[in-house]
């Protein structure tokens, strides 16, 4: 059942609660429906944490909190597929959002080298700032989409699965 598989990987919620970081959502953090594990609350989990996990900004965490807070999704796994961009992936990850973005801006892809300084930030990004973001958003967007739709279609068949060998059994009886 998939409540269980997400089950085994959520911190329990009084671990949530009591994180300093997320102390600025003070009561709301009450609310039953961000800790439930079901259908919608999981997908919409899926679809907050991968859209925020795509916006080259920095506190992505709160950023999902917030949108799990707001739309009554789960709150942990949104916080927790922010980490999907971490240190490792985002290079990869925007470098491949600014290529989208070229191919639907319908300009050439720059070739330019990352430095990690102010100077390379005011003179480099300010020739592929819109790309780049349109990129983000794209995928942001599309990524949210498919992990929704996917996880309602898995968590559906799993549920029809066990109903139909549930049936099966007793019909054997």
């Amino acid at each position: 059942m998939p409540r269980k598989f997400f089950q085994r990987f959520l911190p329990h919620p009084k671990t949530i609660k009591e994180n300093k970081t997320l102390q600025i959502f003070g009561d709301w953090l009450h609310d039953p429906d961000l800790w439930h594990l079901n259908r919608r609350s999981v997908a919409g989990a899926f679809a907050v944490g991968l859209f925020c996990a795509w916006m080259p900004v920095p506190f992505q965490m709160l950023m999902a909190a917030g949108g799990a807070i707001w739309l009554r999704t789960n709150l942990p796994l949104s916080v927790i597929l922010c980490w999907i961009t971490n240190p490792v992936t985002i290079p990869p990850m925007f470098y491949f959002a600014y290529l989208i973005g070229t191919w639907i801006v319908g300009i050439p892809a720059t070739d330019f080298s990352f430095e990690l300084s102010f100077d390379w930030l005011l003179n480099e990004l300010e020739a592929i700032w819109k790309p780049f973001l349109i990129g983000c958003f794209t995928m942001a967007i599309s990524s949210s989409l498919i992990a929704y739709l996917t996880i309602n279609v898995i968590w559906r068949n799993s549920v029809l699965n066990r109903r139909a060998s549930k049936s099966h059994l007793k019909k054997k009886q």
